[in-house]
């Protein structure tokens, strides 16, 4: 077993077991270990070599001081070592582990290795161009002294706290109430702090380099998942940009200088269009110069990260000091109420119908907005005629017990006017409650799961301690206390705010989403202390600076996804600019920022947001609980505080908010995932990063395996499980790859297909042929689309191979219940590895092992995958009930496209005593109940004189045999003479029959093979027994039995010939050898040569023996044909 390989350079790569493996970084093994990771020395690979050389000058001057002590007396030769011996002993010396010398000369001692271990760093494995530029400066990388608070705790902080807070947080709080606000927030809470326990114990597992949930989720579940869903993180980090963009526009538009808008509202009611242009025409150009900032300065993004951070923590502090300053001074913000509808203040600045200046009654601005003149008897709208106009506090303080009156929720539809409920007012005309009116509108419809969808943003950017794991000082330590204590931080935050701005503003303020009621002011800035203006323009760098970070963050994301190679069709993105700043991946980024933009609402951006981080923070918990349930050895995170119950929890309450906040956009989101993952599976670099699912897939495996009974399956069930024997040449090539086209359009990808072949020899000496042959053969599968296993056997020879895939190929009920091989071609030669010995062998242990056998014969000329037959015949010669098999396998080639188009035809052979007619009957009612849509024919082969030719065939095997035998000939001697018999007699298939019966009569013409030794050995023989065994020899008569079955296969043969001779495939019933392995083999061998000889088209030889699903065979009556029918058609119902 390896350990340590050098890779030159100064570098070095260690691949190490998987019990001892890195985390979630590891990528895929060197040699053939399971998980690797990569080494890299302090030290600058130019010292490295220089101190080397100094090592090999020092040695050679040990080398020349060797030959004698320092005191110039010399060293004494041992008798025992010779100098050979010694002179190598200097390489170990010191090292006292003489035990290990050969492996020391290729693996270091752990002494020597640990300091290198201990001083390794978290490169990104596979992005090979950032490794190269990171050793070119080695020298100057110091190590990180960044601490829990500042690397992990204070970047999650910036990162969760943001612009929903100083936006949304208070309308959701009046529309919702406090207590469904409350549960908006717990739910969102939880479930971030959830995903924080199971990210904590994957990023403590190993080192997270940048790229946070991508590498987690791609080293923990595969890259098809890592992939998808690291896309997925992307897509939400950059709609987070686009988002933030449009809050700081909101508040530059809306709260800091209304008067910059380009679009003004000229008609009323259309003041919400307008904003949506303004939006869109700022937020471009927002986009470009932020994207020029990026590009050009990103460190500079960097330093004002400190500067934003200041500013959300001095807008929160605000929060709770102008809180704090309501319960004994509340600030002064009335609100003008016109019964109980609340009035926008942006028309008007009195709060009144009229007033009264020196004893005159005068109109007020806001008279003349309701009404046609100024006059007092002017008409107005029947509802400000109704009603009086009152004034009260928008802020009354947290004593002021306002806390009741905003528990309850106050859902509204678009276009509503926000209504203080407890305020008395009379309902006037529905003409009242038309546009134009300075009232307060609501601008979308409100419901709780939408409410959902837009908070959801404030609480993601969990993520940002695990991007920064390579800065810091103990990672393991300091992800999980600093992210946990920040959710923490941020949850108290949230739901106190909750409960606080339910208990000091009233519901009315709350529920203006711009603050027309207060003058136009951020709802949240009338609560802060010393002033609003220090929410405004907090939350203005704050939004800001978090919409540069997502223009940093994003891009490098996609950079670290196109370098690991997993997305084909984005790997130009993982290219930059020569300090490796993305160039292209930030084109992108703007680019779909730019969509955000273009949708110009921040409440429609946040729920596509909300779904990508859902399924990012999903996909992480489903990662910790696949780790925890497998208890793979190299799960061994540092963070104890986890459980699988926990992360099955948070994985769950991710999938249940996505389909709360919105149920389109979750299956939109997931659809995209889905298209991406089969996208990487389809086209994507293979990578083996030891992930969670193929983890999870051994056990399912393993588990289905163990459920699977170990015997036949039911009939209903039953299908040929194959196992496809394949003749490898000298070059461990194929020599029939037609064999695995004909099994793929038998299999179709269904069922089990194990492919094997066998090498002759030793394994030790055949070991890399062996991994070559599998190469090859797995290489041809992929390209046949042969979906199975390969499993090569190494065998002293080539028939104990057979037997043993015969025996062991599968796993308990996974076994193949079929064999399927070519027809040995070249059989007449005895070294062949199919010689007609060995295809004899096989059958043999085939039908000893109750399995179906398949030959093909001709498989060469067997169409390939890419051919169609337009028209043509499947012939099916139905001999010996096989149990429905050979009716089974044209079904299953015609539902492969090069089948297709071809009929079933059934041949079945009628004897003496049958009755044709209503054989074909029962027939065609047999295949009716099968639903088989065949056409039927019966033949009939009578027993009509047997030939010459047939008699004069058989006796010239049967005499050759037995003179073999007398001559006592060795075995390879008499296959060689007994295929003499077999060419003599292809020869004489053209001869005529008479001609060919007087040359078997006449001794003198049987050749024999001779030599000068044998004929001396029978020459020194009893003379009397050799003459008198000969004699018996020529006079003996052929067995009977041997006569009428080569008289059969001749006759069998004509039928096929006549009647498919012009079919595209033949499938026909092969005898099987005799049940007496001292038998007369030689018999079926030229019986079947009988067959085969003169059929040109495909044929397809089938023997079917009992698999299990055998039902009682046919009789030769038509009584017996029927019962079975019955009984055969019950089973296969």
């Amino acid at each position: 077993m390896k350990w340590l390989s050098r890779e030159g350079g100064g570098s070095a790569r260690f691949t190490l077991p998987a019990a001892l493996g890195g985390g979630a970084s590891g990528s895929g093994a060197v040699c053939t270990m399971p998980t690797s990771f990569t080494v890299v020395p302090v030290e600058a690979q130019d010292e490295e070599r220089q101190r080397e050389g100094q090592q090999r000058e020092e040695e050679d001057e040990d080398d020349e001081r060797d030959r004698g002590t320092g005191d110039g007396i010399a060293r004494e030769s041992s008798p025992f070592i010779s100098s050979a011996e010694l002179g190598r002993g200097n390489m170990y010396e010191g090292k006292n582990m003489a035990l290990f010398e050969e492996e020391m000369d290729s693996n270091p001692m752990v002494s020597s290795l640990l300091n290198k271990l201990a001083n390794y760093t978290n490169l990104t494995q596979g992005v090979v161009e950032h490794e190269a530029d990171e050793d070119s400066k080695r020298k100057e990388v110091k190590g990180p002294q960044m601490g829990t608070f500042i690397g992990v705790y204070l970047p999650c902080l910036q990162n969760i706290l943001g612009v929903i807070l100083f936006l949304r947080l208070t309308w959701i709080v009046g529309t919702a109430g406090v207590l469904e606000s409350f549960i908006i927030v717990f739910m969102c809470c939880a479930c971030t702090m959830l995903t924080a326990i199971s990210m904590s114990a994957i990023a403590t597992n190993g080192v997270v380099p940048a790229g946070g949930s991508y590498y987690m989720i791609s080293r923990s579940l595969g890259p098809e998942f890592g992939g998808a869903v690291g896309l997925c993180f992307y897509l939400g980090t950059t709609f987070a940009g686009s988002m933030y963009i449009l809050g700081t526009i909101e508040i530059l538009l809306t709260y800091i200088s209304p008067s910059a808008a380009i679009f003004k509202v000229a008609d009323v009611g259309e003041e919400t269009e307008a904003m949506l242009n303004n939006m869109r025409v700022y937020g471009t150009c927002i986009i470009i110069l932020m994207a020029i900032v990026v590009f050009v300065g990103v460190k500079y993004v960097n330093k004002l990260a400190l500067v934003f951070l200041a500013c959300v923590i001095l807008s929160i502090i605000a929060i709770y000091a102008g809180v704090i300053k309501t319960a004994f001074d509340p600030p002064d913000f009335p609100i003008c109420l016109l019964g109980n509808r609340t009035l926008s203040k942006r028309s008007f600045d009195v709060c009144a119908k009229f007033t009264e200046s020196n004893n005159e009654t005068k109109t007020t601005p806001l008279w003349r907005l309701f009404c046609d003149s100024s006059l007092l008897n002017a008409t107005c709208d029947d509802y400000f005629s109704l009603n009086n106009v009152t004034e009260i506090q928008g802020i009354p303080g947290i004593m002021s017990g306002v806390l009741t009156d905003n528990l309850w929720s106050a859902y509204s539809e678009k276009g509503s006017i926000v209504e203080k409920k407890d305020q008395p007012s009379v309902a006037g005309s529905e003409e009242s409650k038309m546009g134009g009116l300075p009232y307060v509108f609501t601008d979308i419809m409100t419901y709780f799961t939408m409410l959902v969808g837009i908070y959801f943003p404030s609480v993601t950017g969990i993520m940002a301690g695990s991007n920064r794991s390579g800065d810091l000082k103990d990672a393991q330590k300091s992800i999980p206390t600093g992210t946990i204590l920040a959710i923490s931080t941020t949850s108290f935050i949230y739901l106190s705010c909750i409960v606080l701005f339910g208990a000091c503003i009233e519901g009315v303020i709350l529920r203006d989403k711009f603050g027309e009621a207060v003058n136009g002011n951020l709802v949240v800035g009338t609560l802060a202390w010393p002033s609003p203006w220090v929410i405004v323009i907090g939350s203005f760098f704050s939004t800001c600076g978090a919409g540069l970070q997502s223009l940093t963050g994003a891009p490098r994301l996609l950079q670290a996804i196109a370098r690991d190679g997993i997305v084909p069709f984005i790997q130009i993105f993982g290219h930059g600019k020569a300090n490796g700043e993305p160039t292209w991946a930030l084109l992108l980024t703007a680019g779909i920022c730019e969509i955000g933009i273009l949708i110009a609402s921040l409440d429609s951006v946040a729920p596509i947001l909300s779904m990508f981080f859902l399924m990012c923070y999903m996909f992480v918990n489903l990662a910790c609980a696949v780790q925890t349930l497998l208890r793979t050895p190299n799960w061994r995170p540092r963070f104890k505080y986890y459980h699988w119950t926990l992360s099955f929890l948070g994985m769950s309450l991710c999938l249940a908010l996505m389909f709360i906040c919105s149920w389109y956009y979750a299956l939109i989101a997931m659809l995209i995932a889905g298209c991406i993952y089969k996208y990487i599976e389809y086209r994507g670099a293979e990578k083996e990063w030891g992930d969670g699912i193929r983890g999870l897939s051994l056990n399912a495996a393993r588990y289905a395996l163990l459920r699977v009974e170990d015997g036949p399956p039911h009939t209903k069930n039953w299908r040929p499980q194959l196992l496809v024997l394949l003749n490898l040449d000298n070059e461990q090539l194929v020599k029939h790859p037609r064999l695995l086209s004909f099994t793929s359009q038998l299999k179709a990808g269904k069922g089990l297909t194990i492919v094997g072949s066998v090498l002759q020899g030793i394994y030790l000496d055949k070991c890399m042929e062996t991994q070559k042959a599998e190469e090859n053969v797995k290489a041809l599968m992929g390209v046949e689309k042969t979906k199975g296993f390969c499993q090569i056997v190494v065998s002293p020879n080539f028939r104990d191979g057979i037997s043993y895939l015969i025996q062991s190929a599968g796993l308990g009920g996974m076994k193949h219940n079929t064999v399927l091989m070519a027809w040995p071609q070249s059989w007449k030669q005895t070294e062949n590895r199919f010689s007609w010995k060995n295809f004899v062998d096989t059958v043999r242990e085939t039908t000893a092992a109750q399995q179906a056998l398949l030959v093909a014969k001709n498989i060469d000329l067997f169409p390939t995958n890419q051919e169609r037959f337009t028209e043509g015949n499947i012939d099916v010669w139905w001999i010996v009930h096989d149990g429905g098999m050979l009716m089974l396998l044209p079904f299953l080639l015609r539902q492969h496209k090069v089948w297709r188009k071809c009929k079933m035809r059934i041949f079945t052979v009628a004897q003496m005593d049958d009755n044709s007619i209503q054989m074909k009957k029962d027939l065609q009612m047999f295949l009716y109940h099968l639903r088989l849509n065949a056409q039927v024919e019966v033949v009939e082969m009578f027993e009509n004189d047997i030939s010459a030719f047939t008699y004069e065939k058989t006796l010239m095997m049967e005499q050759r045999s037995q003179m073999l035998k007398q001559m006592q000939l060795s075995k390879n001697e008499r296959e060689r003479e007994a295929q003499l018999i077999h060419d003599k007699n292809t020869a004489s298939r053209s001869a005529p029959a008479v001609e060919a019966s007087v040359a078997a009569a006449v001794p003198e013409k049987v050749q024999m093979t001779w030599t000068k030794e044998k004929f001396v050995a029978e020459k020194h023989k009893n003379k009397d027994s050799n003459m008198s065994g000969f004699k018996d020899i020529f006079n003996m008569k052929p067995n009977q039995s041997n006569v009428r079955r080569m008289h059969t296969a001749v006759k069998l043969n004509g039928v096929v010939l006549n009647k498919s001779q012009h079919a595209q495939l033949v499938l026909l019933n092969m005898p099987g050898p005799p049940k007496n392995r001292k038998g007369d083999e030689n018999c079926i061998r030229y019986c079947i040569d009988s067959i085969f000889l003169e059929i040109e088209n495909l044929i397809f030889v089938i023997l079917q023996l009992p698999v299990g699903i055998t039902i009682s065979k046919y009789g030769k009556h038509k009584s017996s044909f029927r019962k079975m029918t019955k009984r055969e058609l019950k089973n296969k119902r």
